[in-house]
């Protein structure tokens, strides 16, 4: 997007708020909402050349909506994408996207450690329609080439990995995914485009869990896919037939969100580092995954493939079950809840909740054990946030 009075490209911090305005008559300052599930048309001409794609303009809410079109442009300006897709929840651009560009027979390789959800989805779902998934180690790039077939149509990386903070080299899996003729689709929730532009490393699409970062503050679902316009188009017409839309309510407020997306990032990231050094010096944590510390094994790629770490920190404390949820029972600020991206500091035990569904062997083969917990970092002090977490060994 560029201003109209001249030809330079507009900034990221000025895209976050001013892409995607288009006023009314009554030329509102802020975003409009328009919650109507219909639109009235001229004329009988005018519906049929609407319904057909002959004449733009709005038809019905479940494809068509200002909030919703408003909201599709702001990201996809900001990701550096021609074109973006809303959806009902993270999980549904997911789908939207594997449904309308694979059928059966296809196959697709797949990082290892991916969220709980979207490895039911890909393994217990799309399995029943006859789309073959193969995982492979994250961040083993020789495994992504030898797992290639000649029915592979996709690549789908979360990156950084759920809840390991496992980092993938998004360009050279790029190449090995174009070599072969398949996409790549990033997942890129947790670094949002405000730390990490996964297009522009040479990936084909981007998802996300707009419930996370995009709205930040824990109110909304919502999910979004962005990409190129031929392939938006696809993912489109599968929407517009099967439904599992967004709301112009929570397309609005995500919109609103958008606005302080990158503030909100650099803050939380600055909060996250101070956290995970000091968890790094605590006794009783044996393990600390954060990429912003010099430990993590990809912490040099993290300072190549991203602005800033993110707000995700993850630990194993020493001992097991019984020890990681004293810490969480414990715990009397952060919040005890799977949601992340919010502006409050969240708490999950990973292996009892968002990967409780996978089997205990993908569990084991992704790293994540008893002993892990996952911090999602909000905005309050750190200090506070250390003590929360410290107060299991006082009581």
């Amino acid at each position: 997007m560029a201003d109209p009075h001249h030809d330079a490209p507009l900034d990221f911090d000025t895209l976050a708020v001013r892409a995607g305005i288009e006023r009314s008559q009554f030329n509102e300052h802020s975003e409009a909402m328009y919650l109507t599930s219909s639109f009235v048309f001229d004329n009988a001409a005018q519906a049929a050349a609407r319904f057909a794609g002959e004449e733009p303009g709005n038809v019905y809410a479940r494809f068509t909506n200002p909030t919703v079109s408003a909201m599709q442009t702001r990201l996809a300006a900001l990701e550096g994408g021609e074109a973006c897709i809303a959806t009902a929840s993270g999980m549904a651009a997911l789908l939207a996207t594997v449904m309308a560009l694979l059928k059966a027979g296809d196959h697709v390789v797949a990082s290892q450690g991916l969220f709980g959800s979207s490895q039911q989805l890909f393994t217990n779902v799309f399995g029943k329609f006859g789309v073959d998934t193969t995982f492979v180690p994250a961040t083993d790039l020789a495994a992504y080439e030898v797992a290639m077939r000649p029915e592979t149509r996709l690549v789908f990386l979360e990156t950084p990995s759920n809840p390991l903070t496992e980092l993938i080299d998004i360009a050279t899996v790029a190449e090995i995914a174009h070599r072969h003729d398949a996409l790549l689709v990033v997942d890129n929730c947790f670094c949002t485009p405000a730390l990490q532009r996964p297009l522009a490393l040479g990936a084909d699409i981007v998802i996300h869990s707009a419930t996370k970062y995009l709205d930040g503050q824990g109110r909304v679902l919502g999910g979004a896919v962005v990409g190129n316009a031929v392939l938006m188009e696809e993912v489109f017409r599968f929407l517009r037939t099967a439904g599992p839309c967004l709301s112009p309510f929570n397309a609005w407020v995500i919109l609103k969100g958008l606005e302080t997306l990158k503030l909100r990032m650099e803050a939380q990231s600055a909060n996250a580092l101070r956290l995970a050094q000091w968890l790094e010096a605590q006794p009783w944590v044996a393990r600390v995954y954060y990429p912003g510390l010099p430990s993590h094994p990809q912490f040099d790629l993290a300072q190549r493939q991203q602005s800033l770490p993110g707000a995700i920190v993850s630990f194993d404390v020493i001992g097991a079950r019984p020890e990681a949820w004293r810490l969480v029972d414990a715990t009397r600020m952060v919040s005890i809840t799977a949601n992340l991206g919010d502006t409050k500091t969240t708490l999950t035990h990973p292996a009892s909740t968002t990967h409780g569904r996978i089997s205990a062997e993908a569990r084991a083969a992704s790293g994540i054990g008893e002993s892990l917990l996952r911090v999602a970092v909000g905005l309050e002090s750190v200090e506070d946030i250390q003590a929360d977490l410290a107060r299991w060994l006082t009581v």
